[in-house]
């Protein structure tokens, strides 16, 4: 599962090298993690249903995520945040990315400019976690969208109902975030996350 590889990435001492970045508890850091990491996770997911979408994304893990960032933690995290972390969030969320971060700030207690600095460090994170995924099980695009899809039918079944966050992502209200996060982004991954 991606997730745990991130989480496992994001262990004791990376937890409390970024709760001391960001001036906050270690409680607060693992509780925005929790939120955040699958809200991003489903709008990847979403952004590789299209078969245009999920070619873009492997040609970006290609060229720019193979999955090295999980064996540099160190160097992402004391960027404090990552240029290109902002850039993913940047297309990926789109317009929406102030009221996620809103939502994790109160869904954490963490303040929003923490939020958004978290959200940073996380995103390369889970491109790394992906790369290496990729690589490992010598992925196609079908393959990553399966993927992909498994891992977010993994996080609403262990999250029992409460998808508030993912919920942002469903602006028509219709319980179906698909045709949402795929607005939010588009399918251009491959230009979004060579930037």
């Amino acid at each position: 599962m991606l997730l745990d590889l991130i989480s496992g990435s994001l262990g004791g001492a990376a937890v409390r090298d970024i709760s001391r970045q960001l001036k906050t508890d270690e409680g607060t850091v693992n509780n925005a993690l929790s939120s955040a990491l699958p809200l991003l996770m489903g709008a990847l997911e979403k952004n590789s249903s299209t078969s245009s979408g999920a070619e873009s994304l492997l040609s970006a893990l290609d060229r720019d995520h193979d999955g090295s960032v999980l064996d540099d933690l160190g160097a992402l995290l004391g960027q404090g945040g990552s240029t290109s972390g902002d850039g993913i969030l940047r297309h990926l969320l789109g317009n929406r990315r102030p009221a996620v971060e809103a939502a994790v700030s109160r869904s954490s207690g963490m303040d929003m400019q923490s939020v958004g600095k978290l959200l940073a460090i996380v995103a390369p994170l889970i491109m790394g976690a992906l790369g290496k995924t990729k690589r490992e099980r010598s992925l196609d695009p079908g393959g990553l969208s399966s993927l992909l899809g498994a891992e977010m039918r993994s996080v609403k079944k262990n999250q029992s109902g409460d998808l508030g966050l993912l919920s942002l992502l469903d602006s028509d209200g219709d319980g179906d975030i698909t045709d949402d996060v795929a607005k939010l982004g588009g399918s251009l991954l491959g230009k979004m996350f060579g930037k």
